[in-house]
């Protein structure tokens, strides 16, 4: 029996989905993507470049991105780090004002369930 065919993941553009970052490695599946899927009940979808303003929201919110955590190998987010967020997280930065930018070729392409495409290309690294 032939090995079942693997389909790479889409992006929010219908391309092939890029890696978000290996440093720190992020991705529900920890694989540097914003790969998701059924047990991924937060989407962790949406590529996004970290900033001072979002990750100081998030800590707000209940989620401190930035504090290292190394019991859990998780190093702190810094501005300028990479990191697959929560799509409804992106949208209530967005509805906050706080929105990061997004890298729209890393973004998985299930982010559209939750956040139109309108809105991440208003945040898009490169509007492709």
């Amino acid at each position: 029996m032939p090995a079942p065919r693997l389909h790479p993941s889409v992006n929010v553009l219908g391309g092939p989905l890029a890696s978000c970052s290996l440093a720190p490695r992020t991705g529900f599946f920890r694989n540097g993507c914003c790969d998701t899927g059924p047990d991924d009940h937060g989407l962790h979808s949406v590529c996004a470049v970290m900033t001072a303003e979002f990750l100081a929201l998030s800590k707000y919110l209940g989620n401190d991105l930035s504090t290292p955590r190394p019991e859990l190998g998780f190093p702190g987010l810094r501005p300028g780090d990479r990191w697959c967020l929560c799509a409804s997280r992106f949208l209530q930065a967005h509805e906050e004002g706080a929105a990061p930018r997004v890298d729209l070729a890393a973004t998985h392409i299930r982010t559209l369930d939750v956040v139109p495409l309108a809105t991440l290309r208003a945040y898009a690294l490169d509007p492709g």
